[in-house]
């Protein structure tokens, strides 16, 4: 198979009402668009049949790239497994329970000629007002402590270039601030509304303060990282003084 151009993504833990679909979907989207493209999918210590799963759809799928965790190590760790794998000089990532929809894909992918990071923003959110509220809470901290103006970290459905992502670190929880830690790498960011489903089977991985409490720290973090970032310019000097006159 030619080096693909897109790399597709996708971190599940116990999904296995959803993952056959989300597999069929994603690769009947990105089969529209007629280049080379992988979908990585990372199982993060499944404790269902997640894994047989994607195990069995390889046969069908020889794009599909099946990673596994030998134990559940949180989205971030399963999300930065993938961006190590992908070989595409465009990385897509989505959830695997089918609220991202992956036909924002070609839209999303088009805004890449101006852009190196696209950040999706659920226009119309299929969660309870409860979620919806705590979201958008946290965003508006997130956006006052670290001087952003990303409306829905929470939305999976992004675009990066990958020279970007791969020179980033990663660290547990990190996934929530990509955009600010590609911002700090020169990459351009921008956001553009997706579509938003409801769960496509299973329950959802975060409640509402176990997700508040635990960003809050990895705020702080990202928040001093900005404040100590390297910025300088430098130039070479030549061994022989330029001549006056």
């Amino acid at each position: 198979m030619p080096d693909p151009k897109y790399s597709v993504v996708i971190p599940a833990y116990n999904e296995e009402e959803c993952i056959e679909r989300c597999v069929r979907e994603v690769c009947e989207v990105m089969d529209t668009l007629n280049q080379p493209y992988e979908v990585i999918v990372t199982d993060d210590g499944s404790k269902d049949r997640t894994l047989a799963i994607l195990v069995s759809l390889k046969k069908e799928f020889p794009q599909l790239v099946v990673l596994h965790l030998k134990k559940n190590s949180g989205e971030t760790a399963a999300t930065d497994a993938g961006f190590r794998r992908a070989r595409g000089e465009i990385i897509l990532t989505f959830d695997a329970d089918l609220q991202n929809d992956p036909h924002d894909a070609p839209r999303l992918l088009q805004m890449m000629d101006q852009w190196d990071v696209v950040c999706g923003v659920r226009a119309k959110r299929e969660d309870s007002f409860i979620r919806r509220a705590s979201s958008r809470i946290a965003n508006g901290i997130r956006n006052w402590i670290t001087h952003e103006n990303i409306s829905d970290t929470g939305c999976s459905t992004k675009v990066f270039r990958a020279k970007f992502v791969r020179n980033v670190k990663l660290y547990t929880g990190m996934h929530r601030f990509l955009p600010t830690l590609m911002r700090l790498e020169g990459a351009r960011v921008t956001e553009t509304p997706v579509n938003h489903r409801q769960r496509g089977g299973g329950q959802s991985k975060y409640g509402v303060w176990n997700r508040l409490f635990k960003s809050l720290r990895d705020l702080f973090a990202v928040r001093w990282m900005q404040s100590r970032w390297l910025r300088y310019e430098v130039e070479e000097v030549n061994d022989k003084p330029k001549a006056e006159g």
